[in-house]
């Protein structure tokens, strides 16, 4: 398991700047400049968010004429335009290959219905202040989408093309299977498939049976399973559920039933993965902290010993924390442990590693003896310390010291305090350099 750590929801590692030069904007159709004021102060917030404004179905045109289709990552469109009376933009920004919201005062089911035939995003309608918020989110939920990859499982050829339209609109990333044995097959060979949804009758395996396969190895938590059926068996929602799919939903459903029971199990499944990410990893660095090193590297140790592999363990420590907190600010330390948490992967990628506390890192090195997992602590050691960091208008230089062992039938308590030992005595010699026995050589 590597210690590399993901942070790319918890650490914005691009400036703003970079980040306006480059995300996409959307397009607002929409002539009541109260709305458009409403939705430019709730994109201010966002630094993710910026919209050009066609107020007119011509000026809509022209912005699409001048800037290309791909410029915009989604049209939000009014029905009702001064040109365009009638919801024409909505079939210019299609044809465009825009994905499309509909926001509008029109609360006629039958205009409603008419425009889910044309696979918009959603129809929204002018109520409250939370629809605008709603309109907003679901911008930004488009952007997630591309990167959630879903598999539909139907014996039905018309049904899987159904469904996959359905999330093609959302902008999900689908795949198809026409049987719950195939099913099981890509799910076991691909990973990134986050959600499923299965049809319950099937020939060869069932999407009961399905389901209960598939939750022998895999949580709800990971891949999110969704079951269907047109049979009137009232009891068969509640044998999915307890057997392990997330939700249920019998055919025939709406358009927009389905997109809501599909947005709320994926909000629910990355709200539990990042709680379950912040349980694991530290606030300030995003590293991994003492409860993930230990979880994961005491199965790894043992598995490397039954390999017989040489295992080394070391613990990384900042030298003169305090010193640097005195002298730099409170924000010295958060700025120190951020950048070493940069530098790790560069040396330790392939290995597993945690922040034990304050000032100190532990890695475990499975496969390397004590030679070759020195000379990688030096190698990283002036890494380190050719390394700068930028707080404010200050910039600064920080070095590490570490202690190294090589495990013999010691648990990972037991090699960690023989490392902080060896990490001791480097810092009383200074600092800044790697200790790999119990007196300095």
């Amino acid at each position: 398991m590597a210690g590399t750590f993901n942070t790319n929801r918890i650490l914005k590692t691009i400036s703003p700047l970079i980040q306006a030069r480059t995300m996409k904007k959307f397009l607002l159709v929409e002539d009541s400049p109260i709305i458009v004021k409403i939705l430019k102060h709730i994109c201010k917030s966002d630094p993710d968010l910026a919209c050009d404004v066609a107020e007119t179905f011509d000026e809509a045109r022209s912005l699409i004429s001048k800037y290309g289709p791909t410029h915009y990552r989604c049209a939000v469109v009014d029905l009702n335009l001064p040109d365009a009376p009638h919801g024409e933009v909505v079939d210019f920004t299609i044809e465009q290959k825009i994905p499309t919201i509909v926001m509008t005062g029109n609360f006629d089911e039958g205009v409603r219905k008419q425009m889910q035939d044309k696979k918009i995003v959603d129809y929204v309608t002018k109520e409250s202040r939370f629809s605008y918020e709603y309109v907003i989110k679901l911008i930004k939920r488009l952007e997630q989408n591309k990167n959630i990859k879903i598999l539909v499982t139907d014996d039905s050829k018309m049904q899987r093309k159904f469904l996959s339209n359905l999330l093609a609109a959302q902008q999900f990333e689908v795949v198809t299977a026409d049987d719950g044995d195939t099913a099981l097959d890509m799910l076991n060979a691909d990973p990134e498939i986050k959600l499923l949804i299965t049809d319950y009758n099937m020939p060869r395996m069932n999407g009961f049976e399905l389901v209960k396969n598939i939750r022998k190895e895999v949580s709800k938590n990971d891949l999110v399973v969704i079951g269907l059926s047109g049979e009137g068996d009232s009891d068969l929602s509640a044998k999915f559920i307890k057997n392990g799919a997330n939700d249920f939903l019998t055919k025939p459903f709406g358009q927009e039933e389905f997109n809501c029971r599909i947005l709320h199990n994926i909000e629910n499944m990355e709200h539990t993965q990042a709680l379950r990410h912040m349980a694991y990893h530290d606030y300030i660095s995003g590293l991994p902290n003492k409860r993930k090193f230990f979880e994961e590297g005491e199965p790894l140790l043992l598995e490397s010993r039954s390999k017989n592999l040489p295992t080394c363990i070391a613990l990384v420590s900042i030298d003169h924390l305090n010193a640097l907190h005195d002298k730099y600010g409170i924000d010295a330390p958060d700025a120190v442990i951020t950048n070493l948490a940069k530098l790790l992967p560069k040396a330790f990628d392939r290995f597993h590693y945690g922040r034990i506390n304050d000032s100190d890192v532990a890695i475990l090195m499975p496969g390397l003896d004590t030679g070759k997992a020195g000379k990688l602590l030096e190698s990283f050691r002036n890494l380190v310390e050719d390394s700068i960091v930028f707080l404010d208008e200050m910039n600064f230089n920080f070095t590490v010291s570490a202690g190294l062992v090589e495990a013999e039938q010691q648990n990972l308590l037991e090699l960690l305090q023989l490392a902080d030992n060896r990490t001791h005595i480097a810092r009383e010699e200074g600092g800044n350099q790697v200790v790999h026995s119990d007196s300095l050589q």
